[in-house]
């Protein structure tokens, strides 16, 4: 574990380092959802939302929850939802545990459930696929977060949203099947990591 937590550190180091390769424009979206947060004072339920809930949505709830923490964002809570739910791909699991995070299978099926433990103190992320208005997820006053084009076309109004923000990410899936899966995910989870360790460095409470 304390190797994990070695390793899990070293990305973050990376990614705050790495603010430099966010452009001017990426960082002007990204301060929407900053902003969001800062109004709430630092309290906030943030969901994001893709279409099969199953690699970028995730990737973002666990990295964002991460940030939060590392920033001193106590009363951030982060979720994922699809507009249909499917499960969570295996490589975007991969992925988060390249980065030295604990993903640990607490069911079986075609859904499976995830714990994601990242700290000694924090309870673990519940990971699992599901629609953006699943019970598990808040219901009202939250920030929708739309992590892809389909979701963002497809959902033009999120009820109960207290805010709706476009922060959209490439699809890894473009490269299963290919030599470059893997690195493919992990470039994608390092670039969520990173702009969601911006996110919170310029929030405030």
């Amino acid at each position: 574990m304390l190797l994990n937590y070695i390793i899990m550190n070293t990305t973050i180091e990376n990614g705050i380092s790495e603010f430099s390769l966010i452009s001017d424009s990426r960082k002007e979206e990204l301060r929407k959802l900053s902003e969001f947060v800062s109004l709430k004072g630092g309290k906030a339920d943030l969901i994001f939302i893709c279409t099969h809930n199953s690699r970028r949505s995730h990737l973002s709830q666990i990295w964002a929850q991460i940030a939060a923490d590392y920033y001193g964002f106590d009363e951030i809570r982060s979720y994922s939802g699809g507009t249909e739910a499917t499960a969570f791909f295996q490589s975007g699991i991969d992925a988060i545990r390249n980065a030295g995070i604990e993903v640990l299978k607490l069911s079986e099926g075609g859904n499976p459930i995830y714990g994601v433990n990242y700290s000694e103190t924090a309870h673990p992320i519940i990971c699992f696929s599901k629609k953006y208005d699943d019970a598990f997820n808040p219901q009202r006053g939250f920030a929708a977060i739309m992590t892809c084009n389909n979701a963002d076309k497809n959902c033009p109004f999120i009820p109960n949203a207290s805010a709706r923000i476009p922060i959209k990410y490439e699809d890894p899936k473009i490269a299963d099947g290919t030599p470059q899966q893997l690195e493919k995910y992990i470039e994608r989870s390092q670039q969520i990591c990173r702009e969601m360790l911006y996110v919170f460095s310029v929030s405030t409470k």
